[in-house]
């Protein structure tokens, strides 16, 4: 792992232990809006930010004194240019008389990813565990075995929930948060992916960018809660519209989308994007400062045959240039660029 890898994480460990354990509320906002987690020997999975919070400030108000924790091993993993984790093993030394915890070991696995030039948590398990010496002993050794087998038991689970947390963050890293379909990150993926196949089997590839029309407009008369609802119900219909195995449906930023359509040809391309067309209308979202009095969008055609003589971007500015013709044609319209 480089150097200034390893420094990064332990920063953003190090951050979440001080402020845990100095009881600072500013955790709370370092907690990502695609969060899952559990604590202590809870059997409840948290998948919401705002519930974790709510543990968080519970947890807080019950021991509002300053938590010391005891460091005793610590493992750092670079999974992903966005995504990080950390696992810790430490005692916990807590401002009461009980000194239980302080004897037991706690075990933390956090990840860590970037979102919106920011490192938020993404997941959080901690466990506590209290298994004590029997009446009869001085030390606890009939809990060694035990102890060894539960430990193994422990990095299985931790595997398997570690593996889960990957496809989970997979998926999270995918899907454009506000409208559930797939992101910016997703579509150059795929257009790569989808680029390389059509290479290989001649096939040809087309991309329907969409915009909604005078969309500021929308958001200036309705407010940003009614442009989110707007842009959900669009995805929405864009996504039960796919119906051929490799096509993509993606946001492509603000009120933009992206329509990928492997080995399809120009006239189907554009019977889709007619399709689109309409299924945008009858969707009949008012829009008062329209002049249709509903929402409309315009969108712009390309088709490409994959080839070594061009890139997939010049696919992605064949459809926007013909998504400018679009909007300069008057909008509510298709256009082609082939």
């Amino acid at each position: 792992m480089r150097l200034e890898r390893q420094q990064l994480i332990r920063s953003l460990f190090d951050e979440y232990i001080e402020m845990y354990s100095s009881r600072d509320d500013r955790l709370t906002s370092r907690f990502s809006d695609n969060f899952s987690g559990y604590a202590g020997s809870s059997d409840v999975l948290v998948t919401s930010k705002d519930e974790w919070v709510r543990v968080t400030r519970q947890d807080f108000a019950q021991i509002p004194g300053k938590v010391h924790i005891e460091m005793l091993n610590l493992s750092l993993q670079d999974l992903a240019e966005d995504i990080v984790a950390v696992t810790a093993f430490f005692h916990i030394h807590l401002p009461v008389p009980e000194h239980i915890l302080s004897r037991e070991t706690a075990r933390l696995v956090l990840i860590f990813r970037h979102e919106n030039n920011d490192w938020k948590i993404v997941h959080s398990g901690i466990s506590i565990p209290y298994g004590l010496a029997n009446d009869s002993e001085i030390y606890p050794m009939s809990r060694l075995e035990i102890r060894n087998l539960e430990l193994e038991q422990i990095v299985q689970n931790r595997t398997k929930e570690l593996a889960e947390a990957n496809r989970l963050l997979e998926i999270q890293s995918n899907t454009d948060s506000l409208t559930n379909i797939g992101n910016r990150r997703l579509f150059d993926q795929m257009l790569i992916n989808e680029w390389n196949r059509g290479q290989r089997s001649g096939t040809p590839l087309a991309l329907i960018m969409l915009d909604i029309d005078h969309f500021k407009r929308f958001n200036d008369l309705y407010g940003h809660l009614a442009g989110d609802a707007c842009l959900q119900t669009l995805a929405k219909g864009l996504a039960e519209s796919g119906r051929r195995a490799g096509e993509l449906v993606a946001r492509y930023g603000g009120e933009e989308f992206a329509i990928l359509l492997p080995n399809m040809d120009k006239q189907a391309t554009l019977e889709t994007a007619k399709h689109i067309h309409q299924l945008v209308l009858s969707l009949a979202i008012p829009h008062a400062n329209s002049f249709s009095g509903i929402v409309t969008a315009s969108l712009g055609v390309a088709i490409l045959q994959p080839s070594n003589q061009c890139l997939p971007v010049d696919l992605v500015r064949q459809a926007d240039a013909a998504l400018y013709r679009a909007k300069m044609a008057g909008r509510n319209c298709i256009q082609l660029e082939a």
